[in-house]
């Protein structure tokens, strides 16, 4: 078995038009595609990064919320690669998105820090040498 890549990641959340703004306005994706689907009373965006790892952003009517802390199964978090951590985490409070303290990786020494999403969603910036 051989993948290729990551092909979407999966977002409920609990309001669609707050998220996407926060997505697209906020983050710097792009909306791809967005569809309404009646049957389900849901909304799907197809969201872009630099033209890859889309994100597919949903909309369900009484979706539970997720435990997020302390830690619970599942999916941790989203971690997005930056070379500069530190400015991304300027140019994020300076859009009124609270972030946590830039900090160091113990392991590979890189920075990193984690904020939220609309939803509390982590969502966390790593260090990356070069562009990916």
């Amino acid at each position: 078995m051989q993948f290729t890549g990551v092909h979407h990641i999966a977002i409920i959340a609990s309001d669609y038009e707050l998220s996407k703004r926060f997505y697209v306005d906020v983050l710097g994706f792009t909306l791809e595609a967005e569809y309404f689907r009646a049957e389900r009373d849901s909304w799907m965006g197809k969201l872009a990064l630099n033209g890859q790892y889309v994100v597919e952003l949903f909309s369900f009517p009484g979706a539970p919320q997720r435990a997020s802390g302390p830690e619970a199964l599942g999916l941790r978090h989203l971690a997005f690669a930056a070379v500069d951590v530190a400015g991304v985490r300027q140019e994020l409070m300076a859009q009124q998105v609270s972030c946590e303290e830039l900090r160091t990786d113990p392991h590979t020494g890189l920075a990193m820090f984690f904020f939220r999403d609309p939803d509390g969603l982590p969502l966390e910036v790593y260090e990356v040498g070069a562009p990916y």
